[in-house]
């Protein structure tokens, strides 16, 4: 890691900026788990998550969740020098590398929370 990236510096309205993204990400995404929880119905479990699922894509799309993640994402990175290393990739490129995502219906999660 450069010498510069070692320490990262930032203001305190910058830090609120990204914590007010995520509060209102992390909050929403925690009410609607409960608004739509297990209900029980006669001694009966019922569970359907499809109006849950709908209204998770809904929220994603229409409150533009990853406009919002992108726009914390870029606060965070551009306080990073990113000169490139003898590997032609600056800290954070390096940092990604390697990162599990997302590809195909059914893939399971990272083993890293």
């Amino acid at each position: 890691m450069l010498k510069a990236n070692e320490q990262i510096s930032m203001s305190g309205s910058e830090i609120i900026e990204v914590l007010k993204e995520i509060e209102l990400i992390m909050t929403s995404l925690h009410k609607m788990g409960s608004y739509y929880a297990i209900k029980y119905q006669e001694g009966e479990l019922i569970q359907d998550n499809s109006e849950y699922e709908k209204e998770t894509t809904r929220f994603i799309d229409e409150w533009k969740v990853t406009n919002r993640l992108a726009k914390v994402r870029g606060v965070l990175s551009e306080k990073f020098d990113n000169t490139l290393g003898k590997d032609d990739m600056d800290d954070l490129e390096r940092a990604m590398d390697g990162l599990k995502y997302w590809s195909k219906p059914g893939d399971a999660p990272p083993d890293d929370i």
